[in-house]
């Protein structure tokens, strides 16, 4: 299992690679979100915890979709519209 602290960072490292590839400065995505620029460097850093909304309004302002910014690759087989529960255990919870 991934640790919260690393998810973050590893959010904030999607999230700073999907702006350099844009060709943003810091500044310049914070104008684009209306999010600061301490913010968005502390997001990037991992250093902050962010909320959904906020990270829709950075995807918005990026232009890519919200699932970029969290997730790799989506697993092979995996439908968001039907979750795979073959892989839990529920025999335990009533």
């Amino acid at each position: 299992m991934t640790s919260p602290d690393n998810t973050l960072q590893e959010v904030g490292r999607r999230l700073r690679q999907a702006r350099e590839n844009r060709g943003l400065k810091l500044h310049e995505l914070a104008r684009l979100s209306g999010l600061s620029a301490p913010a968005l460097s502390l997001i990037e850093t991992g250093q902050r915890d962010l909320r959904l909304s906020t990270l829709f309004r950075i995807a918005d302002a990026l232009r890519v979709p919200v699932g970029t910014l969290v997730e790799d690759e989506p697993r092979k087989g995996a439908s968001p519209d039907r979750p795979d529960a073959a892989g839990y255990d529920l025999d335990d919870y009533q």
